[in-house]
């Protein structure tokens, strides 16, 4: 169709395929896998709903122009050289971010500064009005992309990070980003078939983010804003409509979510957060120290949780960890356990052994999301039936 454009949506370390079948399911065409990025195609309507509905992607870009670069003029050159009218008004405000992998162009800053001062000097000579930048609420926001001698200018259609969904006001010390909690629901398998629990749930990103995968609810739903809202061709009606489809295919969920944390803080800001997310009728927050708690029933359970890591409490690492272990082995059977951590010393001290490992990034550390599946009486006995 000839109102499809190229979209990137990028995403974390590790979830790369995830994002990719969220973009397979949601309908759009030529989707391709990179590194921490997936490339597709749709059109305007797509677009919107895209950042509506897309959990674990971060950021989506509309790229508008490449271009071969080699030195600093050949940057201003090309973007002095583009309809800026297009995209925006003379007295309208703008903000550029860069990334950049070259040997030639070593400072991402400058190159962004180099962009603005061509557009603006544009817009100056063409109009004799500037536009000013504005980095809080721009109407413009663009992202120049050095790779080597190739440069990339893309529209951030989304405007703040995706990982913003818009329920979170209170949050704890280090709390878990929002695309990461989905993304790690995401792989550990969990399609809404069972209960479901986080038994060290913080301010409950991980509850929210599970029930609204549970009910199909897309994850951004409450954001007060994306990128593309300011935009010339903002389609409010087509958004709406977007919307309005995206809410109808939303489904029962017929199995409990439960959040323990020890700290009545975090328990209190837990609630708080699943209640802004209007999820509160699928979600129970209990105040509760895990290694005092045994599994209720005999149904299978998903468990999924974020321990310390070591950077965060002043905790005894090893006798924690073994504790995790001794849990989940005496009071726990019948449950998959998973758990991301990036204390891998630490990580041996759980005394199980993990039938999965998978290597991710919890912001810049390098983290493993392990899973444990603890079997209703032995293992032994379990092979036997």
């Amino acid at each position: 169709m000839e109102n499809n454009f190229k979209m990137v949506a990028k995403t974390l370390f590790g979830f790369e395929e995830l994002l990719a079948n969220e973009l397979t399911q949601l309908g759009a065409q030529q989707v391709e896998i990179g590194v921490r990025n997936v490339s597709f195609v749709g059109d305007k309507g797509f677009m919107y709903k895209a950042n509506l509905s897309l959990r674990t992607a971060i950021k989506i870009l509309k790229p508008i122009r490449t271009f071969r670069v080699v030195t600093e003029q050949d940057i201003y050159d090309n973007v002095y050289k583009m309809q800026w009218e297009n995209y925006m008004k003379p007295t309208g405000t703008l903000a550029i971010d860069a990334t950049v992998n070259s040997t030639v162009f070593t400072h991402s800053l400058y190159i962004a500064q180099k962009t603005k001062d061509a557009i603006v000097d544009k817009f100056r000579n063409t109009s004799g009005i500037r536009p000013n930048v504005d980095l809080k609420f721009p109407d413009l926001k663009i992202n120049v992309h050095i790779d080597r001698e190739k440069c990339t200018l893309s529209l951030d259609t989304s405007g703040d990070s995706l990982h913003k969904r818009g329920y979170k006001t209170a949050t704890n010390i280090a709390p878990i980003n929002e695309v990461l909690a989905a993304g790690l629901i995401m792989l550990s398998g969990w399609d809404g078939q069972s209960d479901f629990m986080d038994p060290m749930c913080g301010s409950g990103t991980i509850l929210a983010e599970a029930a609204m995968i549970a009910c199909n609810i897309p994850p951004n739903l409450m954001r007060k804003e994306f990128a593309f809202e300011r935009w010339e061709d903002w389609d409010v009606e087509l958004f709406e409509k977007i919307e309005e489809s995206l809410l109808g295919k939303t489904r029962d969920f017929h199995h409990k979510i439960i959040g323990y944390d020890k700290s009545p803080s975090a328990v209190t800001k837990a609630i708080e957060n699943v209640k802004n997310a209007h999820l509160d009728e699928f979600v129970t927050v209990k105040h509760e120290d895990f290694f005092k708690t045994q599994k209720g029933g005999s149904e299978k359970l998903h468990m999924l949780f974020n321990p310390p890591y070591g950077e965060r409490l002043n905790i005894e690492m090893e006798d924690f960890y073994k504790s995790i272990g001794d849990t989940l082995k005496q009071n726990y059977p019948g449950t998959d356990a998973w758990l991301i951590t990036s204390n891998l010393e630490a990580l041996k001290h759980v005394g199980l052994r993990p039938s999965r490992k998978i290597k991710l990034f919890n912001a810049k550390l390098e983290s493993r999301l392990v899973k444990y599946v603890m079997y209703e009486g032995s293992k032994k006995a379990k092979k036997q039936v």
